[in-house]
């Protein structure tokens, strides 16, 4: 029992990150629904890191009406990604899909809308899209799935977001299931520019990553080779049968012992007598008979 009520609250952990994220109000000459039909739509962002399921939820335009709407369970496209989008269609014709909500949404009024949890009770997101909207412009947030928190924060750290800016506006080029705002910049680029502009730091660590790596090489090697060195002296040890103890005391004698060992080793292997100064030149002989040579035994061809 404890498991089940452990998972319906990881579930609605989960539908809390979700977020109503655009609203096109008329669809003049925008995106096209699976009938080829053009109707308002709402998009739903997932702002978690996880794959989360819309399925059982509710979306109405009726705040006394939470459960106007249930998204039915069974359908593999209401798992929504993480940071994906998944687009609704407010047509007011349900029976053409899980996507096709049982309202639609006017254009001379203002339009709420709300996405209740599987309970019917908890609401997870809602926003009033004013009256008057202009063809194919949506109504969004100002970023995927920001709240008034996120844009305060990001107003606070970044300057290029201004004081008084609005958490939702208007999008002349509409992006239905993608992001609100498409842009090629980088921000870690923007950040760099800013902060680096002569690009003096990055110099600095771009040599710095380089050198670190040299060293960190050099070290590597260098354990590598001590450790090699130390593995080849104790084969040579083992294989002469001398033990650590007696190899250290031969590293311990004197370099004035080693070269007189050297030199009685040379005295003993090169002894020369006078003869290796005389150059002697001797005849070579050979034994020779016409009888074994071949020449004798050819004749000429053709005869004279």
């Amino acid at each position: 029992m404890s498991g089940l009520f452990a998972g319906i609250n990881l579930q609605a952990q989960r539908t809390a990150s979700l977020r109503i994220n655009e609203v096109l109000v008329i669809n003049e000459d925008n995106f096209l629904d699976d009938y080829g039909n053009k109707y308002p739509w709402i998009e739903i962002f997932n702002s978690s890191p996880g794959i989360v399921n819309i399925a059982g939820c509710f979306l109405t335009d009726d705040i006394k009406e939470p459960k106007k709407y249930r998204v039915p369970k069974g359908d593999v496209l209401t798992k929504i990604k993480p940071h994906q989008h998944v687009l609704f269609w407010a047509d007011n014709h349900p029976a053409r899909g899980t996507f096709h909500v049982n309202f639609t949404l006017y254009p001379d009024k203002p339009n709420f809308i709300a996405l209740f949890d599987s309970d019917g009770r908890t609401l997870i997101d809602s926003v009033t899209v004013p009256s008057g909207q202009s063809p194919d412009i949506s109504y969004g947030l100002f970023g995927d799935g920001w709240t008034q928190k996120r844009l305060e924060e990001e107003i606070r750290l970044n300057p290029k977001y201004k004081e008084g800016q609005s958490l939702w506006v208007y999008f002349e080029h509409v992006t239905p299931a993608s992001n609100n705002k498409i842009s090629d910049a980088s921000e870690r680029v923007d950040n760099f520019k800013s902060n680096d502009s002569r690009g003096i730091g990055m110099t600095i660590t771009a040599m710095g990553v380089v050198f670190l790596g040299l060293i960190a090489l050099y070290l590597l090697f260098k354990l590598i080779g001590n450790t090699a060195v130390s593995l080849s002296h104790k084969r040579t040890m083992k294989a002469s049968g001398v033990s650590a103890e007696e190899a250290r005391d031969i590293a311990q004698q004197s370099g004035e012992i080693y070269a007189a060992i050297a030199m009685a080793i040379f005295e003993a292997t090169e002894f020369h007598d006078d003869e290796n100064t005389i150059l002697t030149i001797k005849n070579t002989v050979r034994n020779y008979s016409p009888w074994s040579s071949k020449i004798y035994t050819l004749r000429e061809t053709p005869k004279r």
